[in-house]
């Protein structure tokens, strides 16, 4: 039903059980050093709900052109952060099977012009499509922590991402909704889909989710409590007190959002706005297409539009997704930090004077005025 709706694939019980018990009482233990976000909006200092924390992949496991050390000093809410720590044992044995799920996932779908090109294979090997090298990761430690809608920004991401989100702990709602295009708003209203995401689920937002939804985890009335089936790994520490507390039945959501940060679109290469910081990454997601106005046909990806499952009675009978995006916009984020104040600077993405790529298609598809 997920896959049928909407561009994301949910899967269950994706790790062996036992190794997810350990990354769910390693991240557990961790929360202590996590934090609330923090940003103004309007005249007034706001936080999060949540606790949140980011990891970045040793660089054995990622290209070793890429110096993700450097690259993970982001920007965060217009605000430098330090380089995060690396995965922990239990998150790297994680994320080479959610990799493998998400490449075996990605072959089976069309692609859209602007996805990562990819790495180039060794001779009678198959390409590796997507490959993880940060995790974002979030505690909602009650029923009433929550994010609101959203989509993520594409600063580092680019166009089209893959992100897969991990879920350990008690089962919570994740929300998607779709950004209806303007001229689509007279003939339909929004849909609103609300996905259990239970312990040990894995969800998939392939290319366009964040071009297309925005997603939240929702407050709830009432939530379950988990009861962790097997007692904590006695490594993580010597007090026994802690160990015991590890134990009980918790309200916590932990989630692991396993993101590949593009080469082309590396710290360096992000654009200043006049404040002097990065400027982040939005697409124009108020006008889509269903296939962009002269672009050429891509193999695999001319019809990226349509779902997998068009040939379904039910499926043919609604609309058309427009999953086309032909702009996305470089903006000023320094207000989120600065007393809310920015410069108010934008500017179109422009990948060729930009040095973007290489994409599956042709850039010939941003070629669209508005």
């Amino acid at each position: 039903m997920v896959a049928e709706h909407t561009p994301c694939t949910l899967h269950h019980s994706v790790l062996p059980p036992e190794l997810a018990r350990r990354l769910y009482y390693t991240l557990l233990y961790a929360i202590r050093d996590w934090k609330r976000t923090r940003w103004w909006l309007a005249d007034r200092v706001v936080e999060s709900s949540h606790s949140s924390f980011f990891y970045r992949r040793a660089a054995s496991h990622t290209n070793p052109g890429d110096d993700m050390k450097e690259a993970a000093q982001y920007w965060y809410n217009g605000r430098p952060t330090d380089p995060p720590p690396t995965f922990p044992p239990p998150m790297e044995e994680a994320c080479q099977i959610v990799e493998s799920i998400v490449n075996v996932e990605m072959r089976k779908r069309k692609r859209f012009p602007l996805e990562w090109g990819g790495y180039p294979a060794e001779e009678g090997e198959e390409p590796l499509l997507w490959r993880a090298n940060v995790a974002a990761s979030n505690c909602y430690a009650g029923a009433k922590e929550s994010v609101g809608f959203h989509s993520d920004q594409l600063t580092y991401l680019g166009p089209y991402p893959t992100i897969a989100s991990l879920s350990l702990g008690v089962s919570r709602i994740f929300r998607l909704r779709e950004v209806v295009p303007l001229d689509d708003r007279d003939k339909r209203a929004a849909r609103t889909y609300n996905i259990p995401l239970r312990h040990n689920s894995l969800i998939i937002m392939h290319a366009s989710t964040q071009e297309v939804f925005k997603h939240a985890v929702p407050p709830q009335n009432s939530i379950d409590v988990f009861r962790p089936p097997f007692p904590p790994p006695p490594e993580l520490t010597d007090d026994k007190e802690v160990l015991a507390r590890l134990h009980e039945a918790s309200t916590a959501r932990i989630n692991i959002t396993f993101r590949f940060y593009r080469p082309d679109f590396h710290a360096s290469k992000t654009p200043r706005c006049r404040c002097g910081v990065p400027c982040i990454l939005r697409p124009d997601m108020k006008n889509r297409y269903e296939e962009l106005p002269n672009a050429p046909c891509v193999s695999g990806a001319s019809d990226a539009s349509s779902s997998d499952t068009a040939s379904d009675a039910s499926t043919s009978a609604r609309p058309v997704m427009k999953t086309m995006v032909a702009k996305y916009w470089w903006t000023c984020y320094a207000g989120a930090q600065n007393e809310g104040k920015g410069c108010g600077f934008w500017k179109v993405m422009d990948v060729k004077a930009e040095g973007r790529g290489p994409f599956v298609g042709s850039v010939a598809a941003m070629n669209v005025t508005s």
